[in-house]
């Protein structure tokens, strides 16, 4: 008898013990877990291009180099260009001696002025016909931009306009010159003026500089190599000016508020809790983002993009590290 009431004492007790191991592990489980979610420090990127055509002369920056707002990076040689500036100013000069020459009454040399200045004209007007189909012939093979066949166009009417202005100018000189006809050749040599700052602009565009102070992250193209309008030679990245992105599902949103600090662990740099303070928070829109909550019913959680700045200087951070974020679930 007595055996047997301390086999049950023995065996409540284990019962009890079991009833209260299950109970405290019941209660860790039931707690609220430690979410890491993780991040990236990235930085705004420059793409370097420009609007001049041609061949790359020199690259004077290398990958990974500081460069400052301003710093030349590339020089572009189009000898193209430089033709067309030369022609442009040679129809400038003949145009504007016409016109002074009509001021003076010099009959001789207005007649030989108006047929140079026609013959340049035309040559000019041919040119820029022949640019013009091959620019075309090359859009249509989706070589080049809708914009490079559209300035080819203008620059090919613009001529067009200018060897029937000449054209016409040299008809009046051949019969005498009248005040109609100075005033127009005055316009000539205008247009003409026009027609040089505009190539003189796109030459401009053969030094491209860096629009701010950075650092070289890529270098596409090298010296030798052809570029077209618009095409990325380099890119500049603001390394100065870090900030961390990383994306949430919409039921943790609640520790994430717009103007508030989170503290964030850089592994990369052995750092922990460096305050980042959020300035942009926006909705991912792929679809790909959203997460069911259950398999039938429900609601989809959307993911949101968030953006946060560190609020002191932060000696190394650099674009690709990860940042750490530990939230409550």
């Amino acid at each position: 008898m007595k055996a047997s009431n301390k086999i049950l004492t023995i065996s409540f007790i284990v019962i009890m013990l079991i009833i209260l191991t299950l109970s405290i592990t019941g209660m860790f489980l039931m707690q609220e877990k430690d979410i890491v979610l993780q991040g990236q420090i990235e930085a705004e990127e420059y793409n370097i291009s420009g609007l001049l055509p041609g061949r790359i002369e020199s690259i004077y920056v290398e990958k990974g180099e500081k460069v400052n707002k301003g710093d030349t990076l590339v020089y572009i040689v189009s000898r193209e260009m430089i033709a067309e500036l030369d022609s442009q100013n040679a129809l400038h000069e003949a145009a504007y001696s016409q016109s002074e020459k009509l001021d003076s009454g010099s009959r001789e040399q207005l007649i030989s002025i108006a047929k140079e200045l026609w013959q340049g004209a035309k040559a000019d007007l041919n040119m820029a016909k022949t640019t013009y189909q091959r620019i075309k012939a090359l859009y249509e093979d989706s070589i080049v931009s809708l914009q490079r066949k559209d300035e080819a166009e203008a620059i090919y009417k613009s001529s067009l306009a200018a060897e029937r202005a000449a054209y016409y100018q040299y008809q009046m000189a051949l019969e005498g010159a009248q005040e109609a006809d100075k005033t127009s050749a005055r316009a000539v040599a205008k247009a003409a003026q026009s027609n040089t700052d505009v190539v003189k602009a796109l030459l401009d565009d053969s030094r491209l500089t860096s629009p701010i102070s950075g650092e070289i992250a890529s270098i596409s193209l090298n010296p030798g190599e052809l570029t077209s309008i618009g095409s990325t030679i380099m890119t500049v990245v603001d390394i100065d000016n870090p900030y961390l992105t990383i994306n949430v599902r919409e039921n943790l949103m609640t520790h994430f508020r717009m103007g508030e600090t989170i503290l964030c662990d850089i592994p990369a740099l052995g750092l922990k809790e460096i305050p980042f303070r959020i300035n942009y928070i926006s909705p991912l829109g792929s679809f790909a983002t959203w997460k069911a909550t259950k398999d039938t019913g429900g609601y989809d959680l959307r993911t949101f993009e968030i953006q946060a700045r560190p609020t002191t200087s932060v000696r190394d951070l650099r674009p690709g590290m990860s940042a750490l974020i530990t939230v409550r679930s």
